[in-house]
């Protein structure tokens, strides 16, 4: 019987936690109380994946079954971020997010045969692709701190 690897579990255990805090981001008032749980939530991934290895557990070897199951749980919570961006983007006022909009890139934009006056979801995918992208080199680097520490403190 195969068991699965301590960052895969690890990871997709902290991408169900993501998940949740992704879609309670959507209330405004818990918004920015859950970009901080994320930020912990990297770490104790870390430490998670470090829990799982078998003792004697060395830090480095946490450190990155600890980067990979953060990068795991990012990935997922990056793509759930990416739909809600969507989605929020379909649904807001067109007009008044292109009002924040320089009228030069607005121009180059129509030049290039893009509808702006349609292009909230598009945004909302850009706009997600980038957050998901460097949430993958912040989970990671998180992650392995929290694998590392997590195994230096209990090595046995």
């Amino acid at each position: 019987m195969s068991t699965m690897s301590p960052w895969l579990k690890a990871g997709l255990i902290g991408a169900a936690i993501l998940f949740v805090l992704n879609v309670l981001g959507v209330i405004p008032c818990i918004g920015c109380l859950t970009l901080l749980l994320g930020f912990l939530a990297y770490v104790g991934i870390g430490a998670l994946a470090a829990y799982f290895l078998p003792p004697v557990r060395e830090a480095g070897t946490a450190g990155w079954q600890g980067a990979l199951a953060a990068v795991i749980a990012a990935l997922v919570g990056g793509l759930v971020n990416m739909v809600i961006a969507t989605v929020r983007m379909a649904v807001t006022d067109s007009a008044a997010m292109l009002s924040q909009m320089p009228p030069e890139v607005l121009q180059q934009l129509r030049d290039a045969g893009v509808d702006v006056a349609n292009m909230g979801p598009a945004f909302g995918l850009l706009g997600g692709s980038v957050c998901c992208g460097s949430g993958l080199i912040l989970a990671a680097i998180l992650g392995a701190v929290g694998g590392a520490i997590f195994a230096a403190v209990q090595p046995e």
